[in-house]
């Protein structure tokens, strides 16, 4: 693995790849990556009727493109018979209209499924970024819709706030969190000794 470009993709692994290790990642330590980084929704899911659902394509009519959901993952929360989805998307390269796209993606699940949807966005650029978690329609008169996701951008995390949890989703995404150039065989330490306690 290539710490210079963080630990979970290798050297020469494309886009597709990487995303892919994401979902990976994520499909076999799913509860452990909401505690990880959204205790307060970790807290009120309830992970024994967990599913994961085949994944959803759109089609983009106006620009003809074909998009695939990353993962959607139906569950129930604690006390509630009512299912809900929750959409993980993984970015690994900036979009512009991410947003937007976060947006279209929440409402065509809904329209197929309608049920609660908790969308989630995980950016894993190589340097931070100023990544809205929010897509506004509004015009001077009137505020239209207000949607929200909740995102976790890894370059904006530091690493040394997650050395000491047992978790085996910290110690994937470690590399991709935020550090220095004279930090870096510290990282691979700290990296090891996670996967040793684990």
């Amino acid at each position: 693995m290539d710490f210079n470009r963080g630990g979970l993709v290798k050297v020469g692994e494309s886009r597709t790849d990487h995303d892919r290790l994401f979902k990976e990642l994520i499909s076999n330590f799913f509860e452990e990556f909401m505690l990880l980084f959204f205790p307060e929704a970790c807290e009120q899911i309830d992970f024994r009727n967990v599913r994961f659902l085949p994944q959803e394509l759109f089609t983009d009519v106006t620009g003809g493109d074909k998009h695939e959901v990353d993962l959607l993952v139906e569950t129930q929360l604690k006390g509630e018979e009512s299912l809900i989805i929750i959409h993980i998307e993984a970015q690994s390269t900036y979009q512009h209209h991410f947003n937007e796209r976060m947006f279209v993606y929440f409402s065509r699940i809904f329209q197929k499924h309608r049920r609660k949807i908790l969308p989630i966005a995980i950016f894993s650029y190589e340097t931070p970024r100023a990544e809205p978690n929010s897509y506004t329609l509004t015009f001077p008169f009137a505020d239209i819709l207000q949607f929200n996701y909740l995102s976790v951008e890894l370059k904006k995390k530091n690493w040394r706030e997650y050395i000491r949890q047992e978790n085996p989703v910290a110690a994937a995404l470690l590399s991709k969190m935020g550090y220095t150039n004279d930090e870096k065989v510290e990282i691979k330490k700290e990296f090891f000794r996670i996967l040793i306690r684990l």
